[in-house]
């Protein structure tokens, strides 16, 4: 995700915000610095496992002090192998993953994944696969033409570049869309702009956003990146120039997703540098914060990673071993907070009793106003408990012997975090919802926040979070609570039972 960090860069950041009364002075923290803001891939741990094509055992994965999840515990932890077995398995829907570069790879990789976990192969994978009228569909959609030589250059010498990560971030978004959506189409949209560019880089992902909805191409659009709303020059100025495809998105009924972010609270002004300011106040990133958008925050899942079927209190990490009885505790990375922005939009006027809504950002420049709360729904989203992916996209050969700066490079199978992992997921969710229905949901949000005011609808629809906090380095975070908090949202779904009431409160 482009929003979120590498976890060495969220250390870097939480170490200058240790010392921000020394090391930033106010002149360097003012918007002015912050001309143009850098995306993020927002996928930001991950753990290499094995180079083999076979899955990881879940051994493997416990030794590095991890459970890894997949797809059918994944199917049973949020409670829709049911619909699945029905035959609800998206058909007839599109999913949209928009990613900076693509991967030269994905198809392969995609294959293999498909093979190792029984999932339906898809007409565009590999010339193996027999097409059919019912064969799920995956595209490559290069809107402003192909991306740099694949593989693109590992970095640009700061270590905070590291191309090859959105690869990862590609896999992981389209294995994990088709892994929870199974027979929907899913085009992968790419653009050819490096980080290096900033806000050109916004523009180009917004207008390739704004081709797929003027061509209907998609019924849900997922987005795995963002930045620090703090690092916008002109704040809702330049916002109202790029989010004219939420606009339309909502016009159109196409639901629009993003990762909440994978810094807690603390963000920096502009990358790359190799020293970046820290917002020196709790903060949010966008896409996320736009109310058009529903923003998808994070949680440790303690689930059985096997089956899904049950809540494990033994097996790693210590966020589940310390909370036994507990299925999700909340991420300390999940971005969240109150925007700086956008003013707290209808939708989050009344919430579930126990919400611990502040509306306003401690110590944010302007008025104490009552703000967008972030994000609105939770999912599954350290590496600690994370999902399989496999990669298999290399480093460059011009980067010297090994990885040569390239992070990651090795090749095969990986667990791997970041609130990245929680939309993508929730796009399969919203295509299940959107096939069930007959038609496209659209625009969620108002919907999402009237069934979990019916406490009895909150009760079957949600899993609460309760547990957790989101700081991560002396800029304060939040806590998990009953009802909506700025770790977890309205908390994750429990989707058998969430589906049929979202399709009747949004029609």
């Amino acid at each position: 995700m482009f929003f979120s960090f590498v976890r060495s860069m969220i250390r870097q950041i939480a170490l200058l915000a240790l010392g921000v009364a020394t090391l930033v002075p106010v002149a360097l923290v003012s918007p002015a610095v912050a001309a143009n803001p850098l995306v993020h891939p927002l996928v930001s741990d991950w753990q290499f496992l094995s180079s083999s094509a076979t899955p990881p055992s879940q051994t493997a994965c416990n030794a590095v002090g991890r459970r890894c999840f997949n797809p059918t515990a994944m199917h049973n932890s949020y409670n829709y192998a049911t619909l699945l077995a029905a035959g609800n398995e998206g058909q007839g829907k599109t999913i949209a993953i928009v990613d900076s570069f693509g991967s030269s790879t994905i198809r392969n990789d995609l294959s293999v994944f498909n093979t190792a976990f029984g999932l339906p192969h898809m007409c565009g994978e590999t010339p193996a696969v027999n097409c059919s009228s019912t064969t799920p569909r995956f595209n490559v959609l290069e809107v402003q033409g192909s991306p740099p030589p694949n593989p693109p250059p590992p970095n640009n010498g700061t270590g905070l570049e590291n191309h090859n990560l959105w690869d990862l971030e590609v896999s992981l978004d389209v294995e994990w869309a088709h892994a929870t959506a199974p027979l929907a189409n899913i085009v992968l949209v790419t653009t050819p702009t490096a980080e290096t560019l900033g806000a050109q880089g916004f523009q180009q992902m917004m207008n390739a956003e704004q081709y797929v909805i003027d061509h209907h191409l998609a019924d849900v659009i997922s987005q795995s990146f963002g930045a620090g709303e703090g690092s916008f020059h002109n704040g809702l100025a330049a916002l109202n120039n790029l989010r004219q495809s939420f606009v339309d998105a909502q016009a159109n009924h196409v639901t629009v997703l993003a990762s909440s972010g994978d810094g807690g609270t603390t963000n920096p002004y502009k990358e790359p540098v190799k020293n970046p300011a820290v917002i020196p106040y709790p903060s949010v990133g966008w896409p996320a914060s736009d109310p058009l958008v529903t923003a998808v925050g994070g949680t440790y899942l303690c689930t059985n990673a096997e089956t899904g079927a049950s809540v494990d209190s033994a097996s790693p990490p210590a966020a589940c071993q310390s909370n036994p009885g507990v299925r999700e505790v909340g991420w300390i990375d999940s971005g969240g907070g109150y925007s700086i922005l956008f003013p707290r939009p209808t939708f989050q006027n009344a919430l579930p009793p126990g919400s611990t809504y502040v509306g306003s950002s401690a110590g944010a420049p302007g008025p104490n106003t009552n703000m967008r709360g972030v994000p609105d729904i939770a999912y599954q989203a350290s590496s600690r408990t994370g999902v399989l992916v496999y990669m298999t996209e290399p480093a460059t050969t011009t980067s010297g012997t090994g990885c040569g700066g390239a992070n990651p490079c090795s090749t095969g199978w990986y667990v791997v975090g970041g609130t990245s992992s929680g939309s993508p997921q929730w796009a399969g969710l919203i295509a299940l919802a959107d096939q069930i229905a007959g038609h496209d949901l659209g625009y969620i949000n108002p919907a999402l926040y009237t069934i979990a005011n019916n406490p009895a609808k909150y009760a079957n629809d949600y899993f609460d979070v309760t547990v957790g906090n989101n700081q991560t380095s002396t800029i304060p975070g939040y806590s998990a609570s009953k009802g909506w908090d700025a770790v977890t949202g309205l908390g994750s779904p429990n989707v058998a039972n969430l589906i049929p009431d979202l399709i009747a409160a949004a029609s």
